[in-house]
């Protein structure tokens, strides 16, 4: 491992997927937000796989959960966002997709969090923005943030670009997410992927780490 100033710098997969060193965050894997994504089960799947192993080695674990604001609550970024994703003009048109209760923004039944994970709400694409996400790594002493979930194109690419702003390490379980836009999706990977910061892995491969 190399260091300096007396600083361990971790840069492999090996040295960060460490319950000490890393967390993981399941994001916005969420009822109706699966719903819209192809092959969604599949994804839920190797999901489960990743927190089991995750969950079994005492790592810490978070689930953020994207909520719609009432439309009295919109204002012109929330309102164009709905309008774009719900393909209206009218802003009179705009129905919440995710209120707070609705069956829609619950996480699905087979990933649903424990009492020892940190589970919060959004109303952002970045898990960062707005949440209590980066106070709680902190705190935990965390280095690297795994992220997997939907969708890979809208929310999880800009988490984790936010991850590495604030100086945290990304890990991408590419195949642990799921998107709406396979060509997007591919964009985000290869953006990634040249900008540096993210390490981007696969389910397989982050469970041996974390089981060696």
């Amino acid at each position: 491992m190399a260091a300096i100033h007396g600083i361990d710098i971790l840069s492999t997969l090996d040295e960060l997927v460490h319950p000490q060193h890393t967390a993981l965050l399941i994001y916005d894997m969420q009822v109706g937000i699966a719903r819209q994504v192809p092959g969604a089960e599949a994804v839920v799947a190797r999901v489960q796989t990743l927190v089991s192993a995750t969950r079994t080695a005492g790592m810490w674990i978070a689930y953020s959960r994207h909520l719609s604001a009432p439309c009295s609550w919109m204002g012109v970024s929330q309102m164009r966002m709905a309008m774009a994703w719900q393909r209206i003009s009218d802003p009179q048109q705009v129905k919440p997709w995710f209120p707070r209760g609705a069956e829609a923004t619950e996480i699905v039944p087979d990933l649903a969090p424990q009492p020892d994970d940190l589970f919060f709400d959004k109303l952002a694409m970045s898990a960062f923005e707005g949440t209590f996400l980066e106070f709680a790594l902190r705190d935990a002493g965390v280095t690297g943030l795994a992220v997997a979930g939907i969708a890979l194109e809208v929310g999880i690419e800009p988490t984790l670009r936010h991850a590495a702003d604030l100086g945290f390490i990304p890990i991408l379980v590419e195949d642990a997410c799921g998107h709406g836009n396979a060509e997007a999706a591919a964009r985000s990977v290869e953006a990634l992927r040249f900008a540096g910061d993210t390490i981007v892995t696969t389910v397989s491969d982050f469970c041996g780490a974390l089981a060696g």
